[in-house]
């Protein structure tokens, strides 16, 4: 019987290719400097090479891959100093959209963040630094969202991407989630407050945490 979920060639194939390889790459199935070889990959997702090469074209666009003269492509290496850089650059977008998430809060919204506020305290209690990992980013997509900043949005996504293997390094560094939970329940307490400017002080007081465990390695 035909797999009509997994064409073998065409966009859709090219689509699922490229969800396949950005969920393995993001999820750490496939490490840093690992080689992405194209008839391997066609095998694994039942595709064509040629919807596998796209694909990949595609995740060397969003930094997620990049190609080694000679050699094809590979998993990108994201070093400290370039995660640093890329976070320098989260922390303006992000300051913004908390600022405009906590003028358009409303009451519904402010009790969602309270209980995700809740939900992380709870992991952090279970010593589960996966699942706070996971809260973490539902928060602060949930915040973007609320902001309405789309421009914002797209563009912490392409940083998200490239920086979720040292943030998921950080979550299991002995003390990091306590430390990070006290933020992030701060962010929530000021946009909930619907007070712009401590928001977006909030989001920017965590993120400079984060570039400081980044550089203590």
């Amino acid at each position: 019987m035909p797999n009509h979920t997994r064409p073998s060639s065409g966009e859709r194939a090219r689509q699922h290719a490229l969800g396949r390889l950005r969920q393995a790459i993001l999820r750490g199935e496939m490490a840093p400097a690992q080689r992405l070889v194209e008839n391997e990959l066609a095998e694994r997702y039942g595709v064509t090479r040629a919807s596998v090469r796209a694909a990949l074209i595609d995740l060397e666009s969003q930094g997620l891959v990049e190609r080694v003269r000679n050699r094809g492509s590979r998993v990108r290496v994201v070093g400290v100093e370039e995660a640093v850089s890329l976070t320098e650059c989260r922390l303006v977008l992000e300051g913004l959209c908390a600022a405009r998430a906590a003028a358009a809060v409303d009451d519904e919204q402010a009790a969602e963040l309270a209980d995700l506020g809740a939900a992380m305290r709870r992991t952090v209690a279970d010593g589960d630094p996966l699942a706070y990992a996971e809260l973490a980013h539902r928060l602060h997509h949930r915040i973007r969202e609320l902001s309405g900043q789309f421009t914002a949005m797209e563009l912490l996504e392409r940083l998200d991407a490239q920086l979720v293997r040292q943030l998921l390094r950080l979550a299991f560094r002995p003390g990091r989630t306590r430390r990070s939970l006290d933020e992030h329940l701060a962010v929530i307490k000021a946009v909930t407050a619907r007070d712009p400017q401590a928001a977006e002080a909030a989001v920017r007081a965590h993120l400079t945490s984060v570039i400081e465990a980044l550089r203590a390695g």
